[in-house]
């Protein structure tokens, strides 16, 4: 039986945000304001640590935490694509993936033969120690990267793991919906319209699909490769 991997990350800098464990169903608290808070230790389904620390590198600097709020670290973004990669994207389930695979238009979408994981493991053993660098220096080797399908999918995934539902396992406490001011999937907003007609709409708590249904949702990553 292969070891357990565990992404494991200093609470402190996770922002006091909840992030999902599908190890004991339970999520894990990160209590920033602690001085001498514990460090996290999260499952990995896909990567192994290291693996997690150079995917967590990368998406900290193509969205970083600023000023105007969290970034992809406090979304817990590396665990959405951890999960997805475990899962039957990962794995090109829903994928046409017989020959002739050749380069097209960009309409067309990657028509490559190698599955998203095969794409990442390859990627990540080029960067060598990026989780080492500095932020300049990690900045100029994903320059060096951009124009690939490597770098083009982390950060299409990153964007995907700061707005998706919480129920992937980013957009952590739903840090990204209060990034944008998206209040969750409501499904309808009939009943409010006379009552806001002329009116601005008051900033609301955002909500996950799960909160909003008051019950369990299974996440599609989930399902059998």
């Amino acid at each position: 039986m292969k070891r357990r991997e565990f992404l494991i990350l200093p609470a402190r800098t996770l922002g006091g945000y909840l992030l999902a464990s599908t190890l004991a169903g339970e999520p894990f608290l990160a209590q920033a304001q602690q001085a001498k808070a514990p460090d996290i230790k999260i499952p990995l389904k896909f990567f192994t640590a290291p693996e997690a620390a150079v995917v967590s590198a990368m998406t900290e600097r193509i969205f970083p935490t600023d000023a105007n709020g969290a970034g992809a670290r406090e979304a817990g973004v590396v665990i959405f694509i951890d999960r997805q990669l475990a899962g039957p994207y990962g794995h090109d389930k829903y994928r046409y993936t017989k020959g002739p695979w050749v380069e097209s238009i960009p309409e067309h979408g990657y028509q490559g033969q190698s599955n998203p994981r095969q794409i990442y493991r390859e990627g990540i053993i080029q960067l060598g120690n990026f989780a080492a660098l500095g932020a300049a220096e990690q900045d100029q080797a994903l320059i060096a990267i951009e124009k690939t399908t490597f770098f083009q999918m982390v950060r299409t995934h990153t964007l995907e793991g700061m707005f998706c539902d919480p129920l992937h396992g980013g957009n952590a406490d739903m840090v990204g919906w209060r990034l944008i001011g998206y209040p969750g999937p409501v499904m309808a907003y009939r009943h409010e319209i006379e009552k806001y007609r002329g009116v601005p709409y008051p900033k609301v708590e955002p909500q996950s699909l799960e909160q909003l249904l008051g019950r369990k949702v299974p996440a599609w990553e989930d399902e059998p490769v």
